[in-house]
């Protein structure tokens, strides 16, 4: 059953009821953050936003599928800039990494692909996975034989050692010359960023040669920031983007720390981005209590009966995973942080570290824009725009995506009600165009 849905779904995917559309009537939420446009019209030719206007300003053409927004939201397709496609919500890595990886490039991927699609993000950024499986899930999106967000992939973390068991996507790194060498592979191999964890493991010579080599190759740089001396040996290399808000139950960043973030962002030309990844964290002990989600089927989808129960059984006991033991005393902190953050001039990005253990891909994004919004006091609109606009503008692709803006690709959702009062409201998306095509 679930192959023929899947066959069904691409063949919607591929096809389109007309080539032009007219989105009409909705509140427009563009991702520049100006004030919301109400009863907008957007037309879309083909693959491309068209024009954009108001009911009373842009009549419809002729020959155009009018589509109505009435009384809907209508904004850019969302962007989540961590995701991991090669794990889905399983408790047990190390179980997980030695049984899965057969299924990773026609299973477990596209089936993640899919549920971040139908969940409203249309592109999406892959932090660690076996080079040529992520390679080949992104390239098969991208010519259309395979449904899923347009993918930006790192392929392997690089870092001082991989863990037993994870050498097929963890590079460990042996002096300047072999972090060069390591670079080089991936940029050959056609990643579109590189992701290094555990630099404070590493001489401050290999990270240089990390960052230096992938700035060669016109390729930034994404870093872990779970402790303050990887901050510290990142900033001096020039890392373009931190991920998480720490692993350390200490109350706030240090001040040395935050010294050198607030000098980096005070030049006016360049800019400092950083994925605080906050909600699996805050949330852990609402979710062990609560655990409806975890009867959810949009993360099913895709997913073969055996793998469902095989994670559902992972998750039998949610207040007894390892990989949360210590949440308890973290998420005290998660405030302050993430307040420094926010105050000290770096662009913040909507990023959700989707797949880990009771982290579904058809759930992760809302639930950090809703953390966003609802515990740490960001406004709606910019939270909207660190999950569109800004992501886009790290990528080089701004001219391309990210804003609803004529001439770009028509990556587009649309939600019922007023997502700037209620943000919770994208748990449950109503329309998803992407290059064009409704998807859902």
């Amino acid at each position: 059953m679930r192959s023929f849905l899947s066959m069904c779904l691409l063949l919607i995917f591929l096809s389109s009821t007309a080539q032009k559309k007219a989105l009409v009537g909705g509140t427009l939420i563009d991702g520049f953050g100006g004030d919301p446009l109400r009863n907008s019209v957007i037309l879309i030719s083909g693959t491309k936003i068209e024009k954009v206007g108001t009911i009373e300003t842009l009549p419809v053409p002729a020959g155009y599928e009018v589509i109505s927004t009435e009384g809907m939201s209508v904004l850019p397709g969302l962007w989540d800039m961590h995701v991991h496609l090669m794990i889905n919500g399983h408790s047990d890595y190390p179980y997980w990494d030695k049984k899965y990886p057969p299924l990773f490039r026609n299973v477990i991927m596209p089936a993640g692909a899919r549920q971040l699609l139908m969940a409203g993000v249309t592109s999406a950024r892959d932090l660690g996975a076996p080079l040529e499986d992520i390679i080949a899930v992104r390239d098969s999106i991208n010519k259309g034989r395979m449904i899923g967000p347009t993918l930006y992939v790192s392929g392997p973390f690089l870092q001082h050692a991989p863990y037993p068991g994870t050498e097929q996507f963890r590079w460990g790194v042996n002096g300047p010359a072999d972090a060069r060498a390591k670079v080089q592979r991936l940029a050959k191999g056609g990643v579109d960023c590189i992701k290094l964890i555990d630099q404070d493991q590493m001489t401050q010579e290999e990270v240089n040669a990390i960052v230096d080599e992938a700035h060669k190759w016109k390729l930034k740089v994404v870093a872990h920031s779970h402790r303050p001396e990887e901050i510290r040996r990142g900033m001096i290399a020039g890392v373009d983007c931190f991920e998480h808000t720490g692993l350390a139950t200490a109350p706030e960043y240090p001040e040395d720390v935050m010294k050198m973030i607030k000098e980096r962002t005070a030049n006016s030309n360049t800019k400092l981005f950083w994925c605080p990844t906050v909600e699996g964290l805050f949330n852990n002990d609402y979710n062990i209590r609560n655990t409806e989600h975890l009867d959810d089927p949009s993360w099913q989808v895709g997913l073969p009966d055996s793998v469902v129960k095989d994670i559902r059984n992972s998750l039998a006991h949610p207040s007894q995973l390892s990989y949360f033991q210590v949440t308890p005393y973290r998420k005290p902190t998660l405030k302050r942080k993430f307040s420094q953050l926010k105050e000290s001039g770096v662009i913040l990005l909507i990023g959700t570290d989707s797949g880990i253990p009771m982290k579904f891909h058809s759930q992760s994004t809302w639930n950090e824009l809703d953390i966003w919004v609802r515990e740490m006091g960001v406004d709606p609109m910019l939270a909207i725009r660190s999950a569109t606009y800004w992501p886009a503008v790290f990528h080089g692709v701004e001219d391309k995506v990210g804003t609803i803006t004529e001439g770009k690709t028509a990556d587009i959702i649309a939600v019922r009600g007023d997502v700037l009062r209620y943000i919770n409201l994208l748990q449950k998306v109503d329309m998803v165009i992407k290059g064009g095509v409704r998807v859902k």
